[in-house]
């Protein structure tokens, strides 16, 4: 699956005046905060060309819970991500370590027992181990649109290199060309660092829950798997921080504390 690349520039600049979309970079399956954002976006620009990704980040990482409690799984590529200057679009998957047996191995062993595994785990298989993906970029989009698809969540998902990455947006800082109400949040969501969204962990069932209580911040694969096409809802009441924030805007501007673009 090719990602829905835009070489339309006119429409990124009509999403970028409404001023009512996410720039992120290409996440591995994405966080339940993630996916909650960018419900409450509406629409998210996906920056096919950042570079400087940050190391262990989840451009190649998500995070399930299973027996053993949180377990970190990584997508092994070729090369250094850390200050390196490939862009994502290029940037390869190594197949050393049997990577995507090992993955699924972990993703049965974790939800083989969840409500809504064998709903969604045919064409998650087919993904990760039948996968022949050589690039991370198309894995990522490949589990984005399985992800959309599953739970017909109303974002739309868009390529583009619409706003130029500086030294200064990597040290919290971001640069728009036409609108102070697009959020920058490449290398600032789902990182190691705690982000300052105006998203609430709300509770949802877990499978492991009576063992390790409620863990946040999961892949949204955790949602999926426990909750179904219902996942929507518990997205829905992340979010309303920020459909209160703007009223019937669907993206509120940045809380204090997060750069907005200008």
């Amino acid at each position: 699956m090719t990602p829905r690349s835009t070489s339309h520039n006119s429409h990124l600049l009509s999403l970028l005046s409404e001023g009512r979309c996410l720039l992120t970079g290409s996440m591995c399956t994405g966080s339940v905060r993630y996916w909650a954002a960018a419900l409450a976006a509406g629409t998210v620009i996906i920056d096919p060309d950042e570079r400087r990704l940050p190391l262990r980040h989840s451009h190649h990482r998500y995070c399930i819970l299973g027996p053993n409690g949180v377990q970190k799984l990584t997508v092994p590529i070729e090369g250094d991500t850390a200050g390196m200057d490939t862009p994502m679009r290029e940037v390869r998957i190594s197949e050393h370590g049997n990577w995507r047996r090992l993955h699924w191995g972990a993703l049965y062993s974790a939800y083989g027992r969840t409500p809504y595994f064998d709903h969604i785990a045919p064409e998650l298989e087919d993904i990760i181990v039948g996968g022949q993906q050589t690039h991370l970029l198309e894995l990522n989009t490949q589990l984005q649109q399985l992800i959309v698809d599953f739970t017909a969540l109303p974002i739309e998902f868009v390529y583009g290199s619409p706003i130029a990455q500086t030294a200064s947006s990597q040290e919290g800082g971001c640069k728009s060309p036409s609108n102070d109400e697009v959020i920058d949040l490449r290398g600032k969501i789902d990182g190691k660092k705690p982000d300052r969204l105006p998203i609430v962990d709300t509770p949802y069932y877990q499978v492991w829950a009576e063992r390790y209580g409620f863990v946040p911040q999961l892949s949204v694969l955790d949602l999926l798997m426990n909750e179904g096409r219902e996942a929507i809802f518990t997205l829905m009441r992340m979010g309303n921080g920020w459909q209160d924030c703007v009223g019937t805007a669907p993206l509120c501007r940045p809380p204090a504390g997060l750069q907005k673009c200008d």
